[in-house]
């Protein structure tokens, strides 16, 4: 059958490497059906007295925003049959909603941006169900992680192309977009369908990865709540740049001097996205996972002060604008990539209990966009007269020295936690 196809065999290098690819190609595929909208500007247009194009960012985050705590159930539930059938469905919505947007009106297309967001927040989750809990997931979901850097640029820089060469309206771009990358989802679907199940070995060294129950959720956070928290906030911070940089990115260019130049999205982007596979993906050479486990801390340190120290040169007059939008932008994702690629695969292993990655990235994920939400929502509602670079880098350096403090204690706390344990310690896990 087309979603149950033979699984692929070979050696756990050769699996690995296969799951990569076909993972991040297969999610960037899905991010077609995502961002294209935010290469507009949608100028002039205003609804309320609010910029329409905040209203839409703020209509789709809180669409991820929901998706992200219903699937701190749902995907924490999720069995491994019928997540091919899960993605089309899911992407079909997302994609439909687009054409609903392009053919009614402003304002009230703006709720089209909410119905796109729910189920493509439920996606994330459903991919990286197929690569847990494996010897290799910290390449594989590096690999998965990084996709949506590349894939934002690249994304948006169709949707330009597709404005500068077909004179689409900024309205009609994304549905266009969508239908650029709905053939070749449907293909790396069938092809992440034959990713075999993690072997005896790998279940031994990183432990079965199984649904998890209400009563299993809650044990596990009364366990580490000081330590969720932490990380929980970082996340957050981490979502709020991400998302700024992201969505207005368009604005932030525009206003840096940069116009009509959509292949500006992929030059900073690729050389962010090289740069955090190679540093993620070579934590698979770390067995132990406890020092994987703080590796992680590390670099999310390291990404908050890269991203506040050049955010500072940058507002110094001592950098180029597109030389801040690509070290920022590495700095954001040192912080962010981790917990969407390893730290929450590193931190069940490195405890030995039985669950799932998936229920931790949605419960930072929920909390993450209720933090972007309310940050564009008080821009708007107070009326912050900040242009968007302004915003962005004031928000940076800010958010770096707080995020670097809970960084410090999250690895003091896990540190504490794991060498207090009454368990015996494995000699390799």
């Amino acid at each position: 059958m087309l979603l149950k196809p033979a699984k692929i065999n070979g050696t756990p290098l050769q699996v690995s490497i296969y799951a990569a690819i076909t993972v991040f190609l297969a999610y960037t595929m899905i991010f077609g059906f995502r961002k294209s909208f935010t290469v507009a500007t949608f100028d002039g247009i205003t609804v309320a007295g609010y910029s329409y194009k905040t209203l839409l960012v703020i209509s789709q985050l809180l669409g991820y925003m929901l998706a992200k705590f219903f699937g701190v159930k749902y995907i924490a539930e999720l069995k491994r049959s019928g997540r091919g059938a899960v993605i089309m469905l899911l992407t079909g919505i997302a994609w439909f909603s687009w054409l609903f947007f392009a053919w009614v009106p402003v304002p009230y297309n703006i709720v089209f941006l909410f119905i796109n967001g729910f189920p493509l927040g439920m996606l994330w989750g459903v991919v990286f169900s197929y690569i847990e809990g494996r010897r290799g997931t910290d390449f594989i979901g590096a690999a998965l992680a990084v996709s949506f850097i590349f894939a934002s640029g690249f994304v948006r820089s169709v949707g330009g192309w597709l404005m500068l060469a077909f004179n689409i309206t900024e309205f009609w771009v994304p549905f266009f977009t969508g239908l650029v990358f709905a053939t070749p989802l449907l293909l790396f679907i069938y092809l992440m369908e034959k990713i075999p199940d993690p072997d005896a070995s790998d279940i031994a060294h990183r432990m079965e990865r199984t649904p998890m129950s209400k009563a299993q959720r809650k044990n596990f956070v009364r366990a580490f709540l000081p330590g969720l928290t932490a990380c929980i906030v970082i996340y957050t911070f981490a979502t709020i740049f991400r998302d700024i940089r992201d969505n207005f990115g368009a604005e932030m260019w525009k206003e840096m001097g940069f116009f009509n130049q959509p292949a500006i999205f992929s030059k900073t982007e690729t050389p962010i996205t090289l740069v955090i596979l190679a540093l993620i993906g070579s934590m698979v050479m770390i067995r132990n996972s406890y020092r994987a486990l703080i590796t992680a801390h590390i670099f999310i340190a390291l990404g908050f002060l890269i991203a506040g120290t050049s955010t500072l040169i940058f507002i110094n007059g001592g950098l180029a604008p597109i030389w801040w939008m690509t070290t920022v932008g590495l700095g954001l994702y040192m912080v962010y990539i981790p917990f969407n690629a390893v730290f929450f695969e590193r931190l069940i292993a490195t405890f030995r209990y039985a669950g799932n990655v998936g229920f931790l990235i949605y419960l930072a994920d929920s909390f993450g966009y209720i933090g972007s939400v309310g940050v564009l929502f008080s821009k708007e509602v107070f009326s912050v007269k900040l242009n968007w670079v302004t915003f962005f880098s004031n928000s940076v350096v800010a958010l770096s020295a707080a995020g670097l403090l809970l960084t410090l204690f999250s690895a003091w706390y896990f540190a504490r936690k794991y060498h207090k344990r009454d368990t015996a310690r494995p000699i390799d896990n």
